[in-house]
């Protein structure tokens, strides 16, 4: 589906754990020229088995207000709304990520903790079926590196190798486009298949510094290890995979290991990629 324009950058607040999200999410939404929504989920069976129904509520308004003022602290000139829903987070961001540009959540503890991860936590099943690209943060800052993304060949990684330029363009910083090859595949003709689609994509956006990389391995392991250098990590949902299942198996690799920021792409079509108060980048500012 193709997102409106003013299609907004979606932030699911479920409690205070999740404040940390709107660092990079207030971020993404003025380098792309897009409004933030602040949304946290109200049970009103919760509210009644508390001290007070008010107190749950009034909570609710103040994580909004808070969060509100955290993201116009980061970004002074966001445009930022907050909304309070009466439901389940997880099925309300599914519903309502199907018209958002980007939906950013925290990674539920995920990245570094060696553990194995319930397949319903909260970050694995927006990856699986959000109706938009996901971002999902973590705890630690990423270091200064570059914007990777990984390429094999399927028209989904294409879509991410897209976003990943613009992604590449708003954060001023270069591109490394990577491709893994089982050992019996030709390396030199995927190098120059990656090559070719690398800067088909370079010619459109020429401010941005880009670089493809062939290694053989695995590829969700070799995307992890390159990862620790990145400032973010994209990989499409379903990439050139065996199977139906809604995450392929090297997106969830990156999901769970990856210690960078993962933007795991899904949902588009032809959308436009920058709204129209979007951020000049470095090579257009005056």
């Amino acid at each position: 589906m193709a997102a409106s324009a003013d299609a907004a950058v979606l932030v699911g607040l479920g409690s205070d754990h999740d404040l940390p999200v709107l660092h990079q999410a207030a971020q993404e939404a003025a380098a792309h020229g897009r409004p933030l929504h602040l949304l946290h989920t109200f049970d009103w069976h919760e509210a009644f088995a508390a001290d007070t129904v008010a107190a749950p509520r009034d909570h609710a308004e103040d994580l909004i207000t808070r969060g509100a003022q955290l993201a116009h602290e980061i970004e002074p000139g966001l445009t930022v709304r907050g909304e309070i829903v009466e439901g389940r987070l997880l099925s309300i961001l599914i519903r309502r990520s199907e018209a958002a540009f980007l939906l950013a959540v925290g990674d539920s503890g995920m990245a570094g903790s060696g553990k194995c991860i319930p397949s319903d936590t909260s970050a694995v099943q927006l990856a699986a079926r959000a109706g938009c690209p996901l971002l999902v943060v973590r705890q630690q800052q990423p270091p200064p590196g570059p914007v990777l993304v990984g390429v094999d060949g399927s028209p989904s990684s294409t879509l991410a190798l897209e976003w990943a330029f613009e992604c590449a363009a708003r954060r001023c910083t270069r591109l490394l486009a990577l491709r893994v090859v089982e050992p019996d595949e030709d390396t030199d003709m995927v190098t120059d298949q990656l090559a070719e689609v690398v800067a088909r994509f370079a010619a459109r956006r020429t401010d941005v510094e880009s670089e493809s990389r062939v290694i053989r391995g695995d590829p969700g392991q070799v995307l992890v290890d390159v990862s620790r250098s990145a400032q973010v990590a994209l990989v499409a949902a379903r990439g050139d995979e065996p199977g139906g299942g809604m995450l392929g198996a090297v997106a969830q690799s990156v999901l769970y290991h990856s210690p960078a920021p993962v933007i795991v792409v899904r949902g588009l079509a032809e959308a436009p990629l920058t709204g129209p108060g979007a951020r000049p980048n470095r090579a257009q500012r005056p």
